[in-house]
């Protein structure tokens, strides 16, 4: 089983796509290839992508029983003591750093513990 993902692709990747596999929502794409013909279309999806992601899933011989591939994502497969795991890079804003002038204790109950 197969799966590729593509968002903000052209068009026409997406038209030669439904030529090996199913177009199951916008975007979305499902079949069984072999994996010489997967691996020519993840070849395609990559050099045809151009500012859009792909994502490609497919199903193999190893203990999780899939693997997967990220093309521009910000998420990225790390392969952990053999499992392959996403990586997500963290989102959280940076906190504002406490002017000076502020106590002590001011400054601890207003920015946590960071905070000299």
């Amino acid at each position: 089983m197969t799966v590729i993902v593509l968002t903000h692709c052209p068009v026409g990747l997406r038209g030669f796509l439904t030529r090996w596999l199913l177009e199951i929502s916008p975007g979305v794409f499902l079949g069984s290839p072999s994996a010489r013909i997967r691996d020519a279309l993840w070849d395609e999806v990559r050099q045809y992508a151009d500012n859009g992601r792909a994502l490609l899933a497919y199903s193999t011989n190893s203990e999780q029983g899939y693997a997967f591939r990220t093309h521009d994502h910000t998420w990225h497969p790390v392969d952990h003591e053999g499992l392959t795991l996403i990586f997500r890079p963290s989102s959280r804003p940076s906190r504002p750093s406490p002017s000076s002038g502020w106590s002590k204790a001011s400054k601890r109950r207003r920015f946590g513990n960071q905070a000299p």
